[in-house]
């Protein structure tokens, strides 16, 4: 795995933000989510584990699904 050496991410762990799945995400539900964890990443697209309000449910999704919530 090749990491990016500069990935700024622009959300803090434990900011509140808005999901929006990409059309290869399946079933994954839109809405409010958490971020748990800062990830590292293999483009310019930050990445992120998120946290759903909703069900607990956590997944790694990219700065660009996002937007604050």
């Amino acid at each position: 795995m090749r990491l990016c050496p500069v990935t700024k991410h622009k959300f803090i762990i434990g900011q509140r933000v808005e999901f929006t799945p990409g059309r290869f995400d399946g079933n994954v539900p839109r809405g409010t989510y958490t971020i748990a964890r800062l990830m590292p990443s293999e483009t310019p697209d930050p990445q992120y584990r998120i946290k759903s309000a909703r069900d607990s449910h956590e997944r790694v999704v990219r700065e660009s699904q996002l937007r604050h919530g």
